[in-house]
């Protein structure tokens, strides 16, 4: 492997990985997460949506979930990633 492939494939890498340690995780760690809240947002948004034509079901859903979304993203920010690579370099 010459040395252009190589840095082809290291920037392609940090890509996918630059923002999840940007907030303190793993590129699995944030897929996980940034999946959970899209699974909220997507039941913040049927509770609207059927209270928009129904307007006494689900009174208070969406803002409860918006709320919950808000508090966990904020809550997970900056989490310390505790893997291999990061704890190496922690150590010089």
């Amino acid at each position: 492997m010459n040395e252009t492939t190589r840095n082809h494939e290291s920037s392609l890498i940090r890509v996918f990985t630059e923002h999840p340690e940007s907030v303190g995780e793993t590129y699995t760690q944030h897929m996980f997460s940034a999946l959970s809240f899209s699974l909220m947002m997507a039941r913040a948004a049927v509770c609207c949506t059927v209270h928009a034509f129904l307007p006494f079901l689900f009174t208070t859903t969406g803002s409860r979930i918006v709320e919950e979304l808000a508090n966990g993203m904020n809550r997970h920010q900056r989490r310390p990633v505790l893997h291999a690579k990061q704890e190496t370099i922690s150590q010089h």
